[in-house]
């Protein structure tokens, strides 16, 4: 019995071939998803376990995540304005302003999300305070952008805002006139300073999509092997024999 059910199997080389590329890709794309899956568990986790200190305990320990405070002044007019944001279904900038603390250490600090007008040409207005203040957010590395597409932005040291498409910490620097840590401070929602969109995640895509998107992967892979067995046992039309 088995080996006339073995016999009756004989599915045609064209959708052998065919589902076989197919079953390639999905397990290319099941596994992909698999692995960023995995290594954005291991970010998720660190976010969870980081550890309150001060900015200059986190910066030594290269601890990013980690809820931190300092205390220091804004630098009132210079800001970079980060292009391309979209918040809410809206298009604006995520605006990044250097904070200089009292023991001497300059860094930017993302104070969230503001529109963008149109024909970007008017920028939007930045209120910030002037005065010493104690900031508190979590430490994070630079946004960095999926593909970079043409030169950086050449910022222009007497002009600001200014808006760019993605951040160059080298040339802010120099526009500056001051050496910036290479970290960022996502402000915290909590604090005063701020604007939208400071609902800080530690990835923009979690690992639970990423699986999800592995099962869709591999649930069409599964959907190709039963293709290829029915093909296979279907028994041919019309009169052949």
């Amino acid at each position: 019995m088995v080996l006339k059910v073995f016999k009756s199997f004989r599915p045609s080389r064209p959708a052998t071939l065919a589902l076989f590329l197919l079953a390639c890709v999905f397990t290319l794309m099941g596994t992909w998803q698999q692995r960023r899956a995995q290594e954005k568990s291991v970010i998720e986790q660190q976010h969870q376990v980081a550890r309150p200190m001060p900015l200059q305990t986190a910066l030594v320990n290269e601890s990013r995540f980690s809820p931190i405070d300092a205390s220091g002044k804004y630098d009132d007019h210079r800001h970079i304005l980060l292009d391309n944001q979209i918040w809410k279904g809206r298009a604006g900038v995520f605006v990044f302003t250097p904070f200089y603390t009292n023991s001497g250490t300059a860094i930017l600090v993302n104070r969230g999300w503001l529109p963008l007008a149109p024909d970007r040409k008017s920028l939007p207005d930045i209120p910030t305070p002037r005065h010493e203040t104690v900031l508190r957010g979590r430490l994070n590395t630079l946004p960095v952008p999926g593909r970079l597409l043409g030169s950086p932005d050449q910022l222009k040291p007497g002009q600001w805002p200014q808006l760019v498409t993605y951040l160059n910490l080298a040339d802010i620097s120099k526009s500056l006139g001051t050496p910036l840590e290479n970290w960022v401070i996502q402000l915290s929602k909590s604090e005063a300073g701020g604007f939208e969109g400071r609902e800080w995640k530690p990835v923009f895509m979690s690992s639970s999509r990423h699986r999800g998107y592995a099962f869709q992967w591999f649930a069409l892979l599964a959907a190709c092997i039963a293709m290829w067995i029915f093909l296979g046992f279907r028994k041919p039309s019309g009169n052949n024999k």
